[in-house]
């Protein structure tokens, strides 16, 4: 594979060149807040936790050993977890786009 040669001044050239450098900036901040990490944290670890919780403690104590309906709670509870989610990340999202739209006015 060819390399591409800059054709011009050599680096020895370049060192004593009387142009200054311009510091670059840099931008260390983080691609997503850290809120929003401890939201996804929480939710996924409640996504984890509910539904088998609550298999456990349905199986037994309200279906009396059937386990297809607490199968079935532990699956409605998992929805209701990521409809939740899906409800804080929107309302989230509106309190971003508010701020925005307060900062340009």
């Amino acid at each position: 594979m060819a390399t591409r040669r800059t054709q011009g001044q050599s680096s020895s050239e370049k060192e004593t060149s009387p142009i200054p450098q311009q510091p670059v900036s840099s931008d260390v901040s983080p691609a997503v807040p850290a809120d929003v990490i401890y939201k996804l944290l929480g939710f996924t670890a409640a996504m984890i936790v509910a539904p088998i919780g609550i298999y456990f403690l349905t199986v037994e104590s309200i279906f009396r050993g059937n386990s297809t309906w607490a199968a079935i709670s532990a699956a409605v509870t998992a929805n209701i977890i990521l409809v939740a989610y899906i409800i804080v990340a929107w309302k989230d999202d509106q309190g971003e786009r508010l701020a925005q739209e307060k900062k340009a006015q």
